[in-house]
């Protein structure tokens, strides 16, 4: 089956499910297909704005008839933009928390209608009222802003999702003045780190559906609020324990930009272009966390002192909400049809006008299930997900743990300052930045393979640079390990040694993601939530061992240890670079069709199916979601939300 008759077979089906929409076309004439904003347009064109309580005047419904049959082209056969657009938005909408109709249903007896009055007569065809984007090139849809808005919005984005990930670890280079300041362990202070990364490990369950329900604009700038609060009430904290109570709440808020941003990307940028824009963003996800060590060093042995380690990521934080506020205009679709809708209700005075999105309702058990009982059932019962969320884990882990590993080998057989062991992390910095240079240069590879096979990707295209990223990264430690432990090694053999694990580091990341998304489609944003969880824990647990291990088996041997156990792991994207497609076949998740044909054929073969497993477990109909997110599968990128819960994209 070729593309342009899985398309027709869309429409067709489209056609079906909704017949009021698509009335018949006599041979004679083309007829245009009235919509909200068409109705809006004739009545504010041909009466000036004057409309009547409860419906439009006459000489608007006489501007409505003029228009009905219109000779254009465009109608004939849809853009293949608005296309691919209509399966997002199914996609986007059926997968919204509280879209289950089921979240409806009630065994109470329906209220009173009130005042004595019975209750109104359902609208003949709610579909009628419902608002819509005027064609591929509405200005209002964010792909269409001009470029330099785009870029604005991206480089503002940019900077809020570095300070949430320059948060994370500057407190790293505090935690000796912490444990001085209040008494206690170093062990303790750290953790203002480990807590801080639970935050990143929570935080997403509340970010991620808001940012569905209310778009992106809104708890993005929530959060960069409570960003810049909770690091201040951690600079001014009397006790520890309100240190770790304010970067634990400073990390919670610090991940909506790391769950929303990656989604706010996709709303802004198409297929061609959003995996540029996607790599660009986990590079300053991944580069943050070591941009901030030698910043914290320098401060802290200053006569500034360890607090305005907070103080600066708080000033940061409120610069980003304040250049959030000013620039950042609202990307999610269905939100900005909202807001179209709102317009024309207060402008039209017709209150039956509304967007898709405000029929949804939140339901909590809805809610349970996209976001913890979904997502671990994913990490624990499907195999890629458990084996990379396993990989991913050790490298998330170990990102942290270099925290303190660096310092035993700079600080403690150099004899740095903590300033200047901090500049160290460029090594790995420059190896990041060498990784996401390389997998911009595959783009062109991956277009070739994807134009070839008919526009189908293959999940496993992406898994040699995930393979070529573990050796990188199990040698980067060996080199660390056995060039650090010695003081007549120079100081730049070990630092050197940053250029293979940051590489390894970012490819793994880049990659693995990009393989989830691939592999489960729409069920992406929760294969990624477990992934998330998981990592982070092992990101905040990491750094508490990290000293009792290079102290009891010294930095060579515990280096040698890590590099081991990342030896081991380097055989699991080998297996799915083999086996892969097999293991997707069997899963009850993962999408998959034979080679050569299309998702979507393999959709309407596995319709029934698939229907029946989702009715089961609670979740929204599947068949409906693959036929959704099926059309956005030619994306080269990872999740639209990294927060948004189905089908998203997070990093």
């Amino acid at each position: 089956m070729t593309l342009d008759e899985v398309d027709r077979e869309l429409e067709a089906a489209e056609r079906d499910a909704s017949p009021h929409m698509f009335p018949q076309r006599r041979s004679e004439e083309i007829e245009r297909v009235i919509s909200a904003s068409s109705v809006s347009t004739a009545s504010s064109s041909e009466t000036g704005g004057a409309v009547r309580r409860g419906g439009l005047s006459s000489s608007a419904a006489s501007g409505l008839g003029a228009m009905s049959r219109v000779s254009t082209q465009r109608d004939l056969e849809r853009h293949p933009t608005e296309l691919s657009r209509i399966h997002t938005a199914r996609s986007q909408h059926s997968a919204t928390v509280g879209r289950d109709p089921r979240s409806r249903e009630s065994k109470k007896p329906l209220p009173s209608f009130g005042a004595g009055k019975p209750y109104p007569p359902m609208l003949q065809d709610r579909e009628d009222y419902v608002v819509e984007f005027d064609g591929p090139d509405d200005p209002l849809h964010a792909q269409n802003w001009p470029l330099n808005k785009k870029l604005v919005t991206a480089g503002v984005l940019g900077y809020t999702t570095l300070t949430a990930a320059f948060g994370s670890s500057i407190f790293s280079a505090a935690t000796r003045a912490v444990a001085a300041t209040f008494g206690v362990s170093s062990e303790v202070a750290l953790l203002g780190v480990s807590f801080y990364v639970l935050g990143f490990a929570t935080g997403p369950t509340l970010w991620a559906p808001l940012s569905e329900l209310r778009g992106r604009r809104l708890p993005l700038l929530i959060a960069m609020f409570g960003f810049f609060i909770f690091n201040i009430a951690t600079a001014v904290a009397k006790d520890l324990q309100t240190v770790l109570i304010g970067r634990f709440f400073a990390g919670f808020f610090g991940a909506c930009p790391l769950a929303v941003v990656a989604a706010v990307f996709s709303d802004m940028f198409d297929n061609r272009t959003r995996g540029i824009a996607i790599t660009l963003f986990s590079m300053a996800v991944f580069t943050g966390p070591l941009l901030a060590p030698f910043v914290g060093g320098f401060i802290v042995e200053s006569y500034l002192g360890w607090r305005w380690t907070s103080y600066i990521v708080a000033i940061m934080g409120a610069v980003a909400f304040v250049l959030d506020v000013i620039f950042l205009e609202e990307t999610y679709p269905p939100v900005i049809l909202v807001s179209k809708a709102s317009e024309l209700r207060r402008r039209t005075l017709n209150w039956g006008i509304h967007a898709k999105q405000e029929e949804i309702e939140v339901d909590l058990r809805e809610l349970i299930t996209k976001n913890f009982s979904r997502p671990m059932r994913l990490l624990f019962t499907e195999p890629i997900v458990t084996l990379l969320s396993i990989y991913m884990a050790f490298i998330y882990g170990l990102l942290y743990l270099f925290l303190t590993a660096y310092p035993f080998v700079f600080q403690g057989v150099h004899h740095f300052n903590a300033g200047q062991s901090g500049l160290t992390f460029f090594g790995m910095i420059l190896g990041q930045i060498l990784a996401g240079i390389s997998v911009l240069l595959q783009q062109p590879w991956y277009q070739r393979k994807l134009a070839a096979n008919n526009g189908i990707p293959i999940p496993e295209w992406r898994l040699p640079s995930v393979i070529a990223g573990g050796v990188s990264f199990a040698a980067g430690l060996f080199w660390f390990g056995w060039s650090g432990y010695r003081a007549d090694v120079h100081w730049i053999v070990p630092t050197l040694s940053g250029i293979l694990s940051g590489f390894g580091l970012m490819s793994i990341f880049l990659q693995s993601l990009n393989y989830l998304v691939d592999a489960y489609l729409m069920f992406a944003a929760s294969a990624i939530a477990g992934n998330t969880f998981l990592r982070s824990l092992a990101g905040a647990g990491f750094p508490l061992f990290s000293t009792y291990m290079f102290d009891g088996l010294g930095i060579q041997w515990a280096s040698t240890l890590l590099g081991a156990v990342a030896v081991v792991l380097v055989p699991i994207p080998v297996i799915f670079y083999m086996y892969g497609h097999r293991i997707r076949a069997k899963s009850a998740f993962a999408p998959t069709a034979p080679p050569g044909v299309h998702p979507l054929a393999a959709v309407a073969n596995d319709r029934d199916s698939n229907t029946a497993h989702n009715t089961s477990d609670g979740a929204v109909d599947a068949a409906a979601e693959k036929e959704a997110a099926a059309g956005d599968a030619n994306s080269a990128a990872v999740p639209k939300k990294a927060g948004r819960n189905e089908p998203g994209n997070a990093v």
